[in-house]
C-alpha cells in the first residue's frame, strides 16, 4: 500500500518582530482622580509584558500555525485517497509529502513491479511460441537500460497526473518532512529550507514503510527492493532474499529474463503465509524453472571481491554449514518497517504494536482522539495500496460525509502474487478454515494442464492448480485459492461472488466459459 511517506514536519517561522509605539498617558493637572493601588500594579505589569512582547530586542515570534480541517501525512495511494475524498465533502486540506507523490506502489512498488513483470511475461512468450511453429526467438535481446528510461518515464507521468488531482480538488500539497509537536499541530522541514507549521482537526498518519536489509557484514553492498528499480543494467547473476510475495516475485521476473538467480529462503517453502497447495506448488514450479532454490539457508555475510563481483556466504539453518557463491548484485526483500522514526508520535503517547505498527481499531482510530492511521504503517495486517485507498475512503466518509458508521471491512480482501506463474487468493487458507471450522469444511481442489500448454513438451508445460474451501451444510465459500495463467485477473471477479457470500452452488450454477482455466471453478466436484 504508500511508502517513504514519513514526512518530518518542521515549519518555516518568519520573523514577526513589531515595535511597540511608545504611547504615554498623563492625568490632567487638575485630576483629582486616581486608579486604586491594585489596579496600577496590574496596569503597569500588562504594559511591561507588551512592551517586552513587540520591543524591536525581544525573540522572534513562534509563527501562527495555518489552520485546516485536514491534514495528511503521505500522498501515496492510501493518502491522497483519503485527501480527495475529503475535499469532495468540501474539507479545507493539507497534504504534506517527503518524496515522490505515489508512494511504494507508483514508484517503487506495483506500478513498476507489473511492467517488469510483463516484460518478463513476454520473455517467457519467445520460449513458448517455438512450441506452436515461430521461429527467430532463440536468442531474444533484452535492452535493459532503454526498459528502465520507458517505466521511469511512465512513473514520472503518474507522478504528475498526481500532482493535478490534488490542484484539481484544491488541495493544498507541501514537500517536505514532518513531525508532531502537538496532538493537532505538525512542523514541516520544507524542501527548500526553512519550516512551517500546521494545525488541523483531524490528522492522517499515511507514511507507508520502507525496506529493511539484515545487519550482517557487508549489507552495505546489497539493495533492498527499492533498489531493484534503480538498477540500470540488468545483473547477469543475483543473490535473492526472502520468502515472501515481493521475494518470490523479484527472483521469479529477473530468472524470466535471463539473470543467473540464487534464491534463499529460511524455510523450505515460498509464501508459508499462503494456502499449502500455493506454497508446495509455486516452490516446485520455482526449482522446475531452473531458479537457483537454496531452501533452509540464509545469507550470513557479503564481500567486493572486484570485477563487479561480490560473494555470498550462506548458512544453512539445520546443519550449520556454510557455502559460498559469487554474484553482481545482492537483493533482500524480507520485509518492510514502518515509516515513523521522523514523526516523533512517541512523544505523544500514540499506541504502536510489537513491530512499531500504529496500532488502530477497525475505524482508523489512534489512541489519540483526532489521528488516524491507514496503509502499510498501521497494524491491520494487510500491506496492499487498494486496502490504504478503500481505508482512506471511508475514513473520510466518516468524518466529513456524514456517515459515521464508514469503515472498511477486512474480511475477504483478495491478493494477488506476481510470480510464474500468478498466484491468487481470497479468504482462509485451509489450516486457517480447519482451525475456526473443524470438521465442518469440505475442500474442493483440481489440479491440471492449462490449454496454453498444449502444444509444448511435457517437461516445457507449467501447473494449474485450484482450491475452494467452503463451511456448513449450505456450503459457503470461505477460501479461494488459484495458481496458473490469468490468475490475477480470474480472482478479481470471483473475489465479488466471495465478499457477497456466494455457495459452492452459487459456482455451480454458472454457466462455463470453454474453453478456459477459470472453467474449472464452475465445474468442480
Amino acid at each position: 500500500m504508500s511508502r517513504p511517506f514519513a514526512c518530518r514536519l518542521r515549519y518555516l517561522t518568519p520573523s514577526l518582530a513589531f515595535t511597540a509605539p511608545r504611547t504615554f498617558f498623563t492625568a490632567p493637572a487638575s485630576s483629582t482622580t486616581f486608579l486604586p493601588s491594585h489596579r496600577v500594579t496590574v496596569a503597569a505589569s500588562r504594559l511591561s509584558a507588551l512592551s517586552h512582547q513587540f520591543s524591536s530586542s525581544s525573540p522572534t515570534m513562534a509563527p501562527t500555525p495555518k489552520e485546516y480541517d485536514y491534514l495528511v501525512i503521505g500522498i501515496g495511494s492510501g493518502g491522497i485517497a483519503s485527501a480527495r475524498r475529503a475535499a469532495k465533502y468540501g474539507a479545507k486540506v493539507v497534504a504534506i509529502e517527503s518524496n515522490r507523490m505515489g508512494g511504494t506502489c507508483v514508484n517503487v512498488g506495483c506500478v513498476p513491479k507489473k511492467v517488469t513483470w510483463n516484460a518478463a511475461a513476454l520473455r517467457e512468450g519467445f520460449e513458448d511460441a517455438k512450441a506452436y511453429g515461430f521461429g527467430g526467438y532463440d536468442t531474444p535481446t533484452f535492452d535493459w537500460p532503454l526498459f528502465k528510461k520507458k517505466r521511469d518515464a511512465y512513473v514520472k507521468r503518474l507522478n504528475g497526473i498526481y500532482e493535478n488531482n490534488l490542484n484539481k480538488d484544491k488541495i493544498d500539497h507541501i514537500k517536505g518532512r514532518a513531525k508532531f509537536v502537538g496532538k493537532d499541530e505538525v512542523e514541516v522541514a520544507l524542501e527548500g529550507g526553512g519550516t512551517q507549521r500546521f494545525k488541523a482537526k483531524h490528522i492522517l498518519i499515511a507514511t507507508g514503510g520502507r525496506p529493511t536489509i539484515p545487519d550482517i557484514p557487508g549489507k552495505e553492498l546489497c539493495i533492498d527492493s527499492d533498489g531493484f528499480f534503480d538498477l540500470e543494467t540488468q545483473p547477469k547473476s543475483v543473490a535473492t532474499s526472502g520468502a515472501g510475495y515481493i521475494g518470490v516475485e523479484m527472483s521469479g521476473m529477473l530468472h524470466a529474463l535471463g539473470t543467473e538467480t540464487h534464491f534463499f529462503i529460511r524455510g523450505q517453502k515460498l509464501l508459508r503465509s499462503f494456502d499449502p497447495m500455493i506454497q508446495d506448488t509455486v516452490t516446485k514450479e520455482y526449482e522446475r524453472q531452473g531458479v537457483k532454490l537454496h531452501k533452509g539457508s540464509q545469507i550470513t555475510k557479503v564481500e567486493d571481491i572486484g570485477n563487479g563481483l561480490k560473494r555470498v556466504t550462506y548458512q544453512e539453518t539445520e546443519s550449520k554449514k556454510q557455502s559460498t557463491v559469487e554474484v553482481e548484485v545482492v537483493l533482500f526483500a524480507v520485509g518492510r518497517s514502518p515509516e515513523i522514526e521522523d514523526l516523533h508520535i512517541k512523544d505523544f503517547g500514540i499506541k504502536l504494536n510489537d513491530k512499531s505498527h500504529i496500532v488502530t481499531d477497525e475505524y482508523q482510530n489512534t489512541n489519540l482522539s483526532n489521528i488516524y492511521a491507514i496503509g502499510d504503517v498501521c497494524d491491520r495486517g494487510f500491506e496492499l495500496t487498494p486496502v490504504a485507498i478503500a481505508a482512506g475512503r471511508r475514513l473520510s466518509d466518516r468524518l466529513f460525509g456524514g456517515k459515521p458508521h464508514a469503515h472498511l471491512d477486512y474480511s475477504n480482501i483478495p491478493s494477488v502474487v506476481f510470480a510464474h506463474p500468478e498466484i491468487g487468493s481470497i479468504g482462509l487458507t485451509e489450516p486457517e478454515a480447519r482451525e475456526k471450522y473443524g470438521d465442518k469444511i469440505k475442500i474442493y481442489k483440481t489440479e491440471f494442464t492449462a490449454m496454453y500448454y498444449a502444444m509444448m513438451d511435457p517437461e516445457d508445460k507449467g501447473p494449474t492448480a485450484y482450491k475452494i474451501i467452503c463451511v456448513g451444510p449450505e456450503e459457503k465459500v470461505v477460501g479461494l485459492h488459484i495458481l496458473g495463467t490469468a490468475s490475477s485477473e480470474i480472482l478479481q471477479g470471483f473475489g465479488v461472488a466471495v465478499k457477497m457470500g456466494a455457495t459452492k452452488q452459487d459456482f455451480d450454477n454458472c454457466v462455463a466459459i470453454h474453453p478456459v482455466s477459470a472453467e474449472e471453478l464452475v465445474t468442480m466436484t
